[in-house]
């Protein structure tokens, strides 16, 4: 229990990461041209951000969370190595039973407004974000809050309603204005200010002359958004955005001119099921798309071999907790698939459709590879591809699907991130999975301060997603990054961000 609660208290190192960057065809490394300061820069995104940019209610969102980590910041920070650096705090203290986390708030560190945050607005964010005075939360990371104190001007204490070792990483959660509506002003601490949006079509951002940290290079960045995956290679070929992220292998093939970068995405892209919907109630059905979908064969006909495969609801960057043992749990094996669907009545007449989000070319190619494997186990699939908003208003929170193919992400850097979400309780279980051995061990994981004991119900909860096939997993898909030739700097993270103050110009 010393161990862990030393590293806590040094604030150091939450997972181990693996590499999850490195260079596409020959291009220079990220650092090693001389940058010019200043410029305006032009990034395409795939998607809209959500309509609301309150980032205490905008977590569903992956690639809105993607761009709100420029804008917002909590008291602890993630760097590109998997640390929590000190960020609005500049120091924690924990007790020795982990329910205590007492945060020291850095001097100077000014809002975008120009107001100097101080301990009351650290404690009106906290409490806001964990509904205390609503007793609904609104980020799900801390309800575990039972109550937030200043004890002085530069002193915040939380106080939570059990133990729990991995706090530390949800203390990320925004740091916003006491009394701010975000819905009216968007107003953060981080190294670029919010100046305006046109719905589907930019977010535009600009330099925070005032932050705290190591300041942006480029001047103002204008999110431009095209939905299309065509749309996006011919902006790039053209020089109408200066950088787009999360490319596919297929989209960069045409691009080799332009200064590629590839990574990890640090998602787990599966074939989710709903486990409500009637043919996957059944064990025996779940288990059967395992050995009929051969993982392997959808990476390197879906993604040109590009990606990691994966056995449950963890990837590479979190070391000592992904379990590489559990990638080939499932080996392909038809007849025995054939056999369990015959077993569970399901012979030749096992029909679902997958929803998949249409300007997510990554997902749509894993989704038609995995229906021609199906059809081979007489499994009749067809792909329903939706618009982003509707897949994630339906799918997602509505929960109205039979299957999808989508990449869930970790937004933070605690193991809880990936598998919270599964405990039946979860208002983010959005596959419906119940299972009481599964919500017994997650609870042991969060609970316990060894941090051996913790590590250990962490893996029983994968080998559980796994064995009961929650749902089918196939990989963390490879991320390529196209710049311009005149642009770099571009780093990868261990969770799906997109640091815009490391970009710049060169000569």
């Amino acid at each position: 229990m010393k161990k862990l609660l030393a590293l806590l208290i040094a604030v150091v190192l939450v997972f181990s990461l693996a590499a999850c960057g490195k260079d596409g065809g020959g291009n220079t490394p990220a650092g090693d041209k001389t940058p010019v300061e200043g410029g305006d820069l032009t990034v395409g995104i795939m998607a809209d951000l959500d309509a609301s940019l309150d980032p205490h209610v905008s977590s569903s969102s992956a690639g809105t969370r993607e761009i709100l980590f420029n804008i917002y910041e909590g008291l602890v920070k993630p760097d590109t190595e998997g640390n929590l650096n000190p960020a609005i705090a500049s120091e924690v203290k924990v007790n020795d039973t982990a329910d205590e986390y007492t945060f020291t708030i850095r001097e100077g560190v000014k809002f975008h407004n120009g107001e100097t945050v101080t301990a009351d607005d650290v404690v009106w964010s906290l409490s806001r974000a964990a509904g205390l005075d609503t007793g609904t939360p609104l980020v799900g990371d801390v309800a575990g809050i039972a109550k937030v104190e200043k004890t002085d001007d530069s002193t915040v204490v939380v106080t939570l309603k059990a133990p729990d070792t991995e706090f530390l990483a949800h203390a990320t959660c925004a740091i916003i204005p006491e009394g701010n509506d975000p819905l009216k002003e968007v107003v953060g601490t981080g190294p670029f200010k919010f100046v305006s949006r046109s719905v589907q079509e930019n977010v535009k951002l600009e330099k925070n002359q005032d932050y705290w940290g190591e300041p942006a290079h480029v001047d103002t960045v204008t999110l431009k958004v095209i939905d299309d995956g065509e749309t996006m290679v011919m902006s790039l070929q053209s020089g109408a955005v200066d950088m787009a992220v999360r490319m596919d292998a297929n989209q960069v093939a045409s691009l080799q001119d332009l200064n590629i970068k590839e990574g990890s995405s640090n998602i787990v892209q599966a074939l989710y099921l709903n486990n409500t919907f009637e043919p996957f109630k059944d064990v025996r059905v779940r288990q059967a798309l395992c050995y009929a979908i051969d993982k392997h064969a959808v990476i390197e006909l879906g993604n040109d071999g590009h990606g990691t495969a994966l056995g449950s609801s963890m990837f590479p960057a979190f070391g000592k907790y992904f379990m590489d043992e559990l990638t080939d749990y499932y080996t392909p094996d038809p007849e025995k698939a054939k056999a369990l669907l015959k077993e569970a009545g399901y012979e030749n007449s096992l029909e679902f459709t997958i929803n998949v989000p249409s300007n997510m070319p990554q997902h749509v190619d894993t989704a038609q590879v995995i229906v021609e494997q199906l059809k081979a186990v007489g499994v009749n699939a067809k792909i329903n591809q939706v618009e982003w908003a509707t897949w994630l208003d339906e799918t997602y929170k509505g929960r109205k699907f039979e299957a999808t193919v989508v990449g869930m992400d970790a937004h933070g850097v605690a193991a809880s991130d990936l598998l919270a979400r599964f405990n039946s309780s979860s208002s983010k279980n959005f596959i419906n999975f119940s299972n009481a051995d599964y919500d017994a061990a997650y609870q042991k994981a969060i609970s316990t301060t060894d941090d051996a004991e913790q590590t250990e119900a962490f893996k029983e909860c994968e080998r559980i997603l796994t064995e009961q096939a929650a749902n089918v997993y196939i990989q963390d898909v490879a991320s390529f990054v196209v710049m311009q030739n005149n642009v770099d700097g571009y780093e990868y993270y261990p969770l799906y961000v997109m640091d815009l103050s490391k970009i710049y110009f060169t000569e």
